[in-house]
């Protein structure tokens, strides 16, 4: 897909910046390896902080939510994995029976069965069916106001259109009838800016720049819903200043780095060198952000999340991410 040159134009007024936890839903989305399920856990403590009841769903049932929170993997029925924060994991079928349970009055015990495998062969002929379960589920819990913050780990940037469509794609092919009273009430919710919004994750890197670029468009274009914000994550510190950089080339001269190696007691041109790679790789970087800004325009906040330099994921990394996201909301 060829992108545009012109900036996201977005529905509705520009959003500020407390607005993104004054949402009743929000989906957060990225390209694979860009850290969208730390940032969602992320998000989730932080309004949870604030005093909101929250309640974090794993969409796709790839993310890591549980690890995140140092708790044992979580299921379809929402539990509390830290003060605040309640979590589950999206299952179809389960959504299906709870579908049948609340809509349709049918009394449905264990596994469904045939019900089940009609299910399949309904969804696997007809777009947006499988979708319409898992975002239907999330619009549930909005409706009934079981939570102030139904926060959504949601698929890839490359499949997250999709189930955002799915409500439109099923009023658009059903005219009457249960099915169309059922997803009129789920678009109002999707289609409102002040209930529902989507947070794009991307990195200062070249092809998760241009998947946010694209996801924008195909937001406004094919869904109803708003892109909120994006969150750009593992921004690397800006080390050194032009003046300083100054130094570091004329210190890289071979009878001043002699000189340094004799003083410091060891060879110091691999502290040169990472000195110099550092400054490349956040020149390089900027280069991609400035891109990014230039693509979204004035009317999609982007917010900043430093590089961490850690290993190991867990409760401290979600704190850490949530502290530092809560400082780019201005809390």
């Amino acid at each position: 897909m060829a992108l545009s040159t012109q900036p996201v134009e977005q529905r509705g007024p520009p959003g500020t910046v407390p607005d993104l936890l004054d949402l009743k839903l929000v989906f957060v989305t990225g390209k694979g390896g860009t850290g969208k399920t730390t940032v969602a856990a992320a998000l989730a403590q932080l309004a949870a902080l604030h005093g909101k009841r929250v309640l974090l769903c794993e969409g796709d049932g790839k993310g890591d939510v549980a690890s995140l929170f140092e708790t044992a993997p979580t299921d379809f029925d929402a539990r509390e994995v830290a003060p605040g924060v309640f979590a589950m994991s999206m299952d179809t079928e389960a959504s299906l029976r709870e579908y049948l349970k609340l809509n349709l009055r049918i009394p449905v015990v264990g596994r469904i069965g045939p019900l089940a495998k009609a299910f399949d062969f309904v969804a696997t002929a007809a777009p947006g069916v499988r979708e319409i379960l898992t975002v239907g589920k999330f619009c549930y819990e909005v409706r009934e106001r079981h939570y102030d913050l139904v926060i959504v780990d949601a698929p890839a940037t490359g499949h997250i259109i999709g189930q955002l469509a799915a409500p439109q794609v099923i009023n658009d092919l059903v005219k009457v009838g249960l099915i169309r009273s059922q997803t009129h009430w789920m678009l109002d919710i999707l289609s409102d800016p002040a209930i529902t919004g989507l947070v794009a994750v991307t990195t200062p890197e070249e092809m998760p720049v241009l998947e946010t670029l694209e996801l924008a468009e195909k937001v406004v274009k094919e869904t109803t819903v708003r892109l909120s914000a994006v969150v750009v994550n593992r921004v690397l510190p800006e080390l050194f200043g032009r003046s300083e950089e100054e130094i570091f080339e004329l210190l890289r001269q071979p009878e001043l780095t002699e000189t340094l190696s004799v003083r410091a007691g060891g060879d110091v041109e691999p502290l040169m060198e990472g000195a110099r790679l550092a400054v490349t790789m956040r020149r390089t970087r900027a280069a991609h952000l400035e891109r990014l800004r230039q693509g979204l325009g004035t009317s999609v906040p982007i917010f900043y999340l430093p590089y961490l330099f850690t290993r190991f994921h867990g409760l401290r990394t979600t704190r850490q991410v949530a502290a530092s996201l809560g400082e780019e909301l201005g809390f």
